[in-house]
């Protein structure tokens, strides 16, 4: 059993961390607002800290899963960041999907403060992180690594080393990439039923059975169908891991037509007043 930290505890953090006290970890949670921080420990035991700096000294393992650049950021560096109180030899694993520049700039900082680091971005959403069934997609050394994976393990379905640092990332706009084009084509679709009269779930049934399957056919269906968005990963963070996912492919010349096109739609989902919807909401534009 590790002694362990856990940074941000928002919709995937807070169960995230929860099924470490579960699995036997000693766990001390930071979040920007106590409150949050206390409510976990009331219901998973624990301690609290009030610095991410306070929350990391002695741990061996130090988790965060936080909003974006500027949070990780925040939370890692300065007088008060966890990198301050880490001791040598901790490894520091980022869950935030982030971009590829504050990963170098801070695994960069954590070498030089003698501090491990890990990538490890991950996929399947709040009902994942609550199952402790998420896919995780790790960058750092092979030490690193398998230092974390057995801790990482108590909420993952899988957790795979995809490279150095930074593959991990790469490997989550992999992941968002993907995601943008299905949903999209399976709004496409569903609308299609609705304006040609078919029963939806029965279309469903049978074509989610053949090559047009996937996760958020058969999870997302009846939700998308009902217009029910209130739930799952939000259109705000899709966008901002989209245009890291943007920024990232004209680096690397890559093309993605497709992905720059439905980060337009859900621009006009944010328009929509949709900006805390599940990613889900794409169909809204069609139907409403």
């Amino acid at each position: 059993m590790a002694k362990t930290a856990f940074l941000g505890l928002g919709v995937m953090g807070f169960p995230m961390a929860g099924h470490l006290a579960a699995a036997g970890h000693q766990v001390t949670v930071f979040n920007r607002s106590p409150a949050k921080a206390e409510a976990w420990v009331g219901r998973h035991g624990g301690a609290s800290a009030a610095t991410p700096r306070e929350a990391a000294q002695g741990a061996d393992l130090v988790m965060c899963c936080v909003g974006n650049d500027d949070d990780l950021r925040q939370v890692c560096l300065g007088p008060d960041g966890a990198f301050a109180g880490m001791a040598q030899g901790a490894v520091f694993v980022d869950h935030t999907t982030v971009s590829a520049k504050v990963t170098e700039e801070l695994a960069q900082a954590a070498a030089e403060a003698g501090i491990g680091y890990v990538d490890a971005p991950v996929s399947g959403g709040q009902a994942g992180a609550e199952n402790g069934q998420l896919s995780i997609m790790c960058g750092g050394t092979v030490a690193d690594f398998d230092r974390a994976a057995p801790v990482i393990d108590a909420y993952a379905k899988i957790c795979r080393r995809m490279g150095d640092v930074g593959a991990g990332q790469m490997t989550k706009m992999c992941n968002q990439i993907a995601i943008a084009g299905l949903v999209q084509a399976l709004s496409e679709s569903l609308a299609f039923a609705q304006k040609a009269g078919l029963d939806v779930a029965d279309v469903v049934e049978v074509i989610s059975q053949g090559a047009a399957g996937s996760w958020q056919m058969v999870n997302r269906h009846a939700t998308m169908h009902r217009g029910e968005f209130e739930h799952g990963f939000a259109v705000d963070w899709m966008r901002k891991d989209l245009a890291i996912c943007l920024q990232t492919g004209d680096q690397l010349g890559a093309a993605l037509p497709v992905t720059a096109l439905v980060d337009q739609f859900y621009k006009d989902v944010q328009a929509m007043g949709g900006g805390r919807w599940d990613t889900s909401s794409l169909i809204a534009r069609l139907t409403r």
